[in-house]
């Protein structure tokens, strides 16, 4: 008997150190195409400061929901509307990007935003979307509540920042943008086909893959960079305009 339990407490505590990892490292894949809607919900709003400011408070209410929807995890799988909810939501969010007009560098763009309190529930309620297909995927491997509300603070954490990098690498790289709206609608079809049939849905790491190989495509083109124009400091063209007539005169 208490070698027994003695067994147990050492499968327990192997367990869970790499169910965390686990979890931790599902809530980092599946932020990518998060934090990239995100951003572009940020960039919204015009100058680095209100984006930040946008980011920060909107994820503040994000984790709010997202750890209201894991404490209710088991009821809301209930009730299929929740999900046909997210999915008409992440679709919409896709169709919107994709029939805007595009800027002058010929891209699409997100909303634009007059006021920083209209950034804020959209990037929650974006957020609170996504949730609920890795919350979803998160109780499928564990039933351990406080284990998924670890992963899901990292996951909120990580978004965070990648967020904000990803605000970035949107004004470098030409199909990026365009790439993190593709893997938006992947999600979006995945929350609407569980709704449908939850035996469709396809397996997790066949998600991953194609995810990934959608942001390698996205990273695969730099935008060109504009000519700067080389400054000469007005001393040396003094300095070289004041020799011209020793030469003449030599």
């Amino acid at each position: 008997m208490f070698d027994q339990i003695i067994d147990s407490s050492l499968t327990l505590s192997l367990k869970t150190p790499l169910l965390l990892l686990l979890l931790i490292a599902l809530e980092a894949v599946l932020s990518a195409d998060n934090a990239i809607a995100l951003a572009a919900i940020a960039q919204g709003l015009q100058g680095p400061k209100l984006q930040r400011y946008a980011l920060n408070l909107g994820l503040v209410v994000a984790y709010v929901l997202r750890m209201s929807l894991i404490l209710t995890a088991t009821w809301v799988v209930k009730f299929w509307q929740f999900e046909l909810l997210g999915a008409v939501y992440l679709l919409w969010l896709v169709f919107n990007y994709f029939n805007s007009q595009e800027d002058a560098e010929h891209h699409h763009h997100g909303p634009e935003f007059t006021s920083l309190w209209q950034a804020i529930p959209l990037i929650a309620v974006t957020d609170l979307a996504f949730s609920l297909d890795s919350v979803t995927t998160a109780i499928a491997l564990s039933d351990e509540i406080w284990l998924i509300l670890i992963g899901g603070t990292i996951g909120v954490i990580t978004l965070r920042f990648l967020a904000e990098l990803f605000i970035r690498w949107l004004k470098v790289y030409t199909y990026l943008e365009d790439a993190g709206f593709i893997t938006v609608g992947l999600v979006g079809l995945r929350l609407l086909i569980r709704v449908i049939n939850a035996e469709w849905v396809p397996p997790e790491w066949l998600m991953i893959t194609a995810i990934a190989l959608i942001f390698v495509w996205g990273f695969s083109k730099q935008n060109p960079q504009p000519l700067e124009m080389v400054e000469i400091p007005l001393e040396s063209v003094d300095n070289s305009l004041s020799k011209e007539p020793e030469k003449i005169s030599s």
